[in-house]
């Protein structure tokens, strides 16, 4: 395991909130939100409301910037993260996941709260210099974000659809060569 379960479900769910915002749009509407919700099971305070998906959505950009920023920068951005929310951090352990840490209470809003876990993820790559590990898809035509959190580094693509989009193409040119 390169990082903790909950280092890695931060990467997760801040990567899905940036890819949400390519085409086609994945996080449009409060039913999106709902799916979002029930893939990333946050807890906690969620409104569940138009205003709580405005400000995932308008985070998204802020978001990219962190994930995608060379390391000293992506300091820069964590700290500045850091330095804007009131820190209560506390351990807790909740729906079958071990001790980990909450950085922010629970009552803060959500965008606030995704925001410091993401902040606090990137605390744990910046410190292992695995920064490269967030990549933009090797598709040229997408350009959403890629994690790849496996142990060959392997993961260049963002989807299995661009992947299997690349696949084909490479097939389809080996055989036109041939």
């Amino acid at each position: 395991m390169i990082f903790t379960d909950d280092t890695a479900e931060a990467l997760r769910s801040a990567v899905w909130l940036v890819n949400s915002a390519e085409d086609p749009e994945t996080l449009a509407d409060l039913h999106d939100y709902a799916a979002f919700l029930v893939e990333f099971p946050y807890t906690g305070r969620l409104d569940r409301d138009e205003a709580e998906l405005t400000a995932l959505q308008e985070l998204r950009p802020r978001l990219r910037a962190m994930l995608l920023a060379p390391r000293d920068e992506m300091v820069d951005r964590v700290n500045r993260a850091l330095d804007e929310s009131t820190l209560t951090p506390h351990l807790v352990r909740h729906d079958g996941t071990d001790w980990h840490l909450h950085a922010v209470a629970d009552e803060r809003p959500l965008a606030e709260r995704v925001l410091i876990e993401t902040a606090m993820a990137l605390i744990d790559v910046i410190r292992a210099d695995e920064g490269s590990r967030i990549t933009i898809c090797d598709d040229d035509t997408c350009e959403a974000l890629a994690l790849d959190l496996s142990r060959n580094r392997s993961k260049r693509y963002c989807s299995a659809t661009c992947a299997n989009r690349n696949a084909v193409a490479a097939y389809r040119a080996r055989r036109a060569d041939a």
